[in-house]
């Protein structure tokens, strides 16, 4: 006969079974309070004291909705960056992973000014019509691309969509310097064709509006349509869509045709609504930024509304920190690094319980 303590682990770490909405709501909030506690933080810290620690929020809140302008900036902004989260959610629902938004869009962006090239004699609205089919054909065959050949030959679709994007930035270096003013210049001018007209006194009021029937179209499509419902089994076990009767190349190909044509819908809306005018950096690094949105929001259209707010309200409230205070651009990367760590770190307790042994816990086993 012996025996032995078998101690329990210091830490155990748990997934919740079923998290409550006011809990879950809780942890982001309280994620949100300790990221600006942080930042203010920092910011007193790298401006020596010359930054109040009570005052970095209001000065962020002041960047990105101080004066009338500044909230419709934001507002623009926030309409690009969810119309791309958008496009990316079917596919990240069937595990597609789809990161070349930037080159779809992009290509969405090339399509609407080739239009505006080809028909400079041809009425606004048919220019228009015009240029939302260019680019959501052409963001759909760049999304395609991939799609073929993960359904056909199982190549890894991170890096051939990843790749992608790198392709379309060439392909857009090589028109710029076509169609440019003056050579060595890469400029192409303002378009006057091809623009939106005139809502709540922008043009890119219309963006606003698109971007927002979009979400809910997206919601219903991802929730209740047929269509949704097979790419989200597919997204849970290929083998289970097979058994049950689905075409999982189909589905595949199908899914990423629409994340591919909204991309290009918001290369559509970026020259017609807000820049009319192209340069490879038009897209801004959205095409990625909309991953963390869309991861953030849990693949939720309607919650992909709040976290592309929060992130831009986030890039336009740091600029005026650094401009505040004389900052350079890299602390405000710095702080926006810093909000990000805390929400995407709070995802972690929302589906995790985190339980530590108590004081003289154990087991004793008989053998």
């Amino acid at each position: 006969m012996s025996s032995k303590t078998v101690k329990e682990p210091f830490v155990r770490i748990s997934k919740r079974a079923d998290v409550p909405l006011a809990t879950s709501i809780l942890v982001r909030v309280a994620a949100l309070v300790l990221g600006f506690i942080v930042c203010s933080l920092v910011i007193t810290m790298i401006t020596n004291g010359n930054a109040n620690f009570f005052s970095v929020l209001p000065e962020m809140i002041k960047g990105a909705f101080g004066t009338a302008r500044k909230f419709k900036i934001t507002l623009r902004e926030m309409s690009a960056l969810l119309c791309i989260a958008l496009a990316l959610a079917p596919a990240f629902k069937m595990k597609f992973w789809n990161i070349g938004g930037e080159g779809q869009t992009l290509m969405g962006v090339l399509a609407s000014v080739t239009v505006i090239k080809m028909f400079p004699e041809t009425s606004n609205g048919k220019v228009l019509i015009l240029m939302f089919i260019a680019s959501a054909a052409a963001g759909a065959i760049w999304a395609v691309i991939p799609a073929i050949f993960k359904a056909n030959f199982k190549t890894n679709e991170t890096l051939f969509t990843l790749m992608m994007n790198y392709v379309a930035i060439q392909l857009m270096s090589y028109f710029l310097v076509l169609w440019e003013r003056q050579p060595g210049t890469q400029d192409v001018g303002v378009f006057e064709n091809g623009v939106f007209p005139m809502l709540f006194g922008v043009e890119y009021g219309w963006n606003i509006v698109l971007v927002l029937i979009l979400a809910v179209f997206m919601y219903i499509y991802l929730k209740y349509s047929k269509h949704g419902y097979e790419l989200s089994v597919v997204g849970e076990s290929e083998n289970t869509a097979r058994y049950i009767g689905l075409n999982v190349k189909k589905v595949i190909i199908r899914t990423m045709l629409l994340s591919g044509a909204i991309c290009g819908f918001a290369g559509f809306l970026l020259v017609g609504g807000t820049h009319h005018t192209m340069n490879t950096s038009l897209v801004d690094g959205n095409g990625f930024t909309a991953i963390i949105v869309a991861w953030l929001a849990k693949l939720n259209p309607f919650y992909m509304i709040v976290t592309s707010l929060l992130v831009v309200f986030l890039g336009n409230g740091t600029d005026q920190i650094a401009s505040s205070y004389n900052l350079n651009d890299y602390a405000s990367d710095v702080v926006i690094g810093i909000m990000l760590f805390f929400v995407l770190g709070c995802e972690f307790f929302v589906n995790y319980k985190v339980t530590f042994r108590k004081k003289h816990e154990s087991k004793e086993a008989q053998a």
